[in-house]
């Protein structure tokens, strides 16, 4: 996965453990796609400190991630989640129980939410 999207789900995740500061400049640069620069001169420090506070903050989220794993657990249920609808779309395509197609329709929608 490219770091840019996994820090930004791990923000998205972990983000409130983050310092206010941290917080802010990893949404800023992740999130909103401003510049160290920018993020520099929003908040009034340099670009050095801007980017001791991202790589500071990105330890973190990853450091979470490694102890608590919530995304790859997340990620894990989106793919079983995916593997049981294609299932249940072959079972219902080769089904001509009208019961067992209500039935199919009613779990898909309920899984598909949970998507």
């Amino acid at each position: 996965m490219d770091k840019h999207i996994e820090v930004s789900i791990l923000w998205e995740i972990y983000g409130k453990l983050l310092t206010k500061k941290q917080y802010d400049v990893l949404n800023d640069y992740y999130n909103n796609d401003l510049s160290l620069s920018e993020i520099a001169e929003n908040n009034n420090i340099s670009r050095q400190g801007v980017r001791d506070i991202i790589k500071k903050g990105e330890n973190k989220l990853f450091d979470y991630e490694e102890k608590l794993k919530i995304m790859e657990k997340n990620t894990k249920n989106e793919r079983t989640i995916q593997l049981v609808l294609a299932q249940l779309s072959k079972i219902q395509e080769n089904s001509s129980d009208k019961k067992v197609e209500k039935i199919l329709n009613e779990v898909q929608k309920e899984i598909s939410v949970m998507a």
